[in-house]
């Protein structure tokens, strides 16, 4: 069996994962890697793939030649302020290392600093006292500063011992070393200084990107939008003030997609590509008729105002179809994931006494419904989309039937009535069901036309499933509000390679994809594929490594532009058009949203300090912020209390007033996009009678950013092996979605408890 990874160990993996992935994407050999940090190609290779330990000398000249901050290779994050940062005792950023040494960096959050100031740890050991002292040497020059003990320091043939309050000063360049002596600890601090002077080299994650302009419609008949809504912008266009209007009478299927299948018959609202590369374009005319007929269709079962109704049908045109109709009609609409199973389906249904299932015909997910159904009092109807089957409505051929004019009454659905709901994972119980209303398509106006940079007369694609909150953020409401077409893929696996020919067969304007798929993309080779049509990117979902914007942005010429918001609100802060971005930030928040960051204590946080992001809410919630979690009072006063609803998202802010993200609160799980609750998965693996206990957590991953870990303690007299390793892998994989299985099981003795008896994530 392999011996249980420490903390180090993850650690030192961390690392050694972010220098391959930065040496993949510069195109670096081992051979030019093992050069540049003066090493043979052997140990570079083990130091790369995590086997061996790394020095910070081999970090600096790593940092160097792929041309990235040494904090960026560290801990994943570039530096912060600017012009002062205080780091307190205790809080400076870890960097174990070999030789007996425990270094802190006392100025990771510094941009354009020269030196790399160092509080060291140094344990004693009287056999290193025997023996010859490990030598290194970098570029630059060394101060030392002894604190306490006493440290032996070598620099070349000279040796000299330092006591507290002795320095030492020295070129680096020349062989050196130094162990503690005396039979005690020592600690002191190395000041690293660049040879040139100038700053520590970095990919600058702070430099402002080139501004992007909002496309102007090519008609001088108002917007759609204008009669709901006021914007002041500056003079570069940066939105500065947005206000809404009308609002308690709004209902976008009427209001929005029904007037412009009126004024605008012609106008392209999607271009539909299928899994098999069926084409279909779909003017707002189309989507008024056959919204209409969806709308009298459900009618007809008996659907009503209020009821909920469950989507699953992954990217199938039938999706806005049935969407808009259950917006007239005033049915509550759920998007779920095709990838859930039985267990995860009867739990949402019986939680929101869901009455519909509208599923699509591909892959299992029909089989996990009918497992699920017969545990599901509420469930009345069953619907499938392209296939027939026993039990099941046939929703292609029966909503034909029916009439394409559906009538506004003054009992239809508007302002604050429900829209839809998003079952939002959190990591203290099952998943809450985040509730909107119909002014939530209002607050993603801001979301399409000064994020995505919707172009009135083009086309946007975001990749993105109907199950998942984003779609609604990229595929629907704020595109049509700003009369943006939108390209629909409907693929069942992405595949960089076929999606990227798309852009230009199709004149695609925008685009906004996850950082995962964006990692994909620049694996191929992008001097194949056509970008010119695209004149604005954007990304969101989990944070950006500048090293992928950077490498986007040299094979295509696109800057990326990140956001950050939740299935609770629309884009909540963002790099908007008008206005330079800084790479690697999340921006600076939307005009809707009254942000600010809170230490645990409610106390406003100041810059280049980390804060609970929270949005003021004492005037009542901005058009686009959720009502409340469904039936969930307490949940809902959890988060919503004191005037400001809490996202439990963490970040802090600069000096210029851009915010960067740091993690969630409740340490929710990230992966390829995918938000993962660590509850849902311990309740599966703790059904295996052979699990004591069970903590999921976040470990890093390259690739996919986060991959969930199991830490478990097994019941006496089982043997941890790695076949009781798959055993668990496979018994998540079959029992809850795919995609929340652990990647990495861990068996441990115990688990990191609070006083009160509760698994400390963080420290697993």
């Amino acid at each position: 069996m392999e011996a249980s990874i420490t903390g180090l160990d993850y650690k030192i993996r961390e690392m050694a994962g972010r220098i391959k992935d930065l040496r993949e994407i510069e195109g670096l050999t081992t051979y030019e890697m093992a050069s540049k940090t003066q090493v043979s190609r052997e140990e570079y290779i083990k130091c790369e793939s995590g086997e061996t330990d790394l020095n910070f000398t081999f970090i600096y000249r790593c940092a160097l030649a792929l041309g990235v901050d040494v904090t960026d290779i560290i801990e994943g994050n570039s530096p912060k302020l600017k012009s002062i940062t205080v780091t307190r005792r205790g809080e400076g950023q870890e960097i174990s290392a070999a030789y007996g040494m425990t270094y802190f960096n006392l100025a990771y959050s510094f941009k354009g600093r020269i030196a790399e100031p160092l509080y060291v740890k140094c344990k004693y050991e009287e056999e290193a006292e025997h023996n010859d002292i490990e030598l290194t040497r970098h570029d630059g020059q060394e101060l030392d500063i002894c604190i306490s003990g006493k440290l032996l320091v070598q620099v070349g043939e000279h040796k000299t011992t330092l006591n507290p309050g002795d320095t030492c000063y020295f070129d680096s360049s020349i062989p050196h070393g130094m162990i503690a002596v005396g039979g005690e600890d020592c600690e002191f601090y190395a000041i690293v200084l660049n040879p040139t002077g100038a700053s520590i080299p970095e990919l600058d994650p702070m430099r402002y990107a080139p501004v992007a302009k909002e496309m102007k419609r090519k008609t001088d008949r108002p917007g759609i939008w204008q009669k709901w809504i006021d914007v002041e912008t500056s003079e570069t266009g940066t939105p500065v003030k947005i206000e809404f209007k009308n609002t308690d009478s709004f209902n976008f299927a009427f209001d929005v997609v029904d007037e412009l299948g009126n004024t605008s018959p012609e106008k392209l609202a999607m271009i539909h590509l299928s899994a098999d590369k069926t084409e279909r374009r779909i003017t707002f005319s189309d989507m008024k008729k056959e919204s209409a007929r969806c709308a009298n269709y459900f009618s007809s079962l008996g659907i009503k105002k209020g009821d909920r109704v469950m989507l699953i049908l992954k990217r199938h045109y039938q999706f806005w179809y049935a969407m808009i109709g259950l917006n007239k009609l005033g049915a509550i609409a759920i998007p779920a994931s095709n990838q859930l199973l039985a267990h995860d389906i009867e739990y949402r249904i019986n939680t929101a006494e869901i009455s519909t299932i509208i599923c699509t015909g591909d892959g299992e997910c029909a089989d996990e419904v009918d497992k699920a159904a017969s545990s599901c009092p509420s469930l009345i109807n069953k619907i499938i989309v392209g296939k027939k089957r026993d039990g099941w409505r046939d929703f292609d051929e029966e909503y034909h039937r029916f009439s394409s004019s559906f009538r506004r009454t003054k009992d239809s659905p508007k302002g604050e009535d429900l829209l839809l709901m998003f079952f939002t994972s959190g990591t203290s119980g099952y998943p809450k069901i985040a509730a909107h209303n119909h002014k939530y398509p209002l607050g993603h106006f801001h979301t399409a036309r000064y994020w995505h940079a919707t172009d009135p007369d083009g086309l946007h694609f975001t990749i993105s499933d109907t199950g998942w909150a984003k779609a609604m953020w990229g595929k629907l409401y704020g595109q049509w509000l700003n009369e943006t077409a939108t390209f629909v893929y409907d693929f069942d696996r992405f595949h960089a390679q076929d999606i990227m020919p798309l852009f230009a067969k199709y004149q695609i304007t925008s685009f906004c994809a996850p950082p995962t798929m964006l990692r994909m993309m620049i694996k191929e080779d992008l001097s194949k594929y056509d970008f010119s049509s695209v004149h604005h990117m954007t990304t969101a979902g989990e944070a950006l490594n500048p090293e992928v914007y950077r490498q986007f942005e040299k094979l295509t010429g696109l800057q990326i532009h990140e956001g950050f918001g939740q299935s609770e609100s629309t884009m909540i802060i963002g790099n908007l058009i008008g206005e330079g971005h800084k790479v690697g930030s999340m921006g600076k928040p939307a005009p809707i949203y009254k942000v600010s960051l809170m230490d645990p204590d409610g106390k406003p946080v100041l810059p280049g300090e980390t804060g609970e992001i929270v949005i003021d809410v004492s005037k009542g919630a901005p058009c686009g912020l959720f009502t409340g979690y469904y039936r969930d009072e307490e949940k809902t006063k959890e988060v919503w209390h004191d005037g400001y609803y809490h996202t439990g998202d963490t970040a802090w802010v600069d000096e210029d007033g851009y915010y960067w993200y740091v993690g969630r609160v409740d340490d929710i799980i990230k992966s390829s996009g995918y938000r993962i609750g660590p509850f849902e998965i311990e309740s599966v693996i703790m059904e295996l009678p052979y699990v004591l206990e069970c903590g999921v957590s976040a470990a890093p991953d390259p690739v996919r950013g986060q991959i969930v870990k199991a830490s478990i303690v097994l019941t006496k007299g089982t043997e941890p092996t790695e076949e009781l390793k798959k055993e668990i892998q496979n018994y998540v994989k079959e029992h809850t979605a795919p995609y929340k299985y652990p990647r990495l099981v861990v068996f441990k003795d115990e688990l990191p408890k609070t006083t009160s008896g509760k698994i400390i994530r963080s420290k697993l």
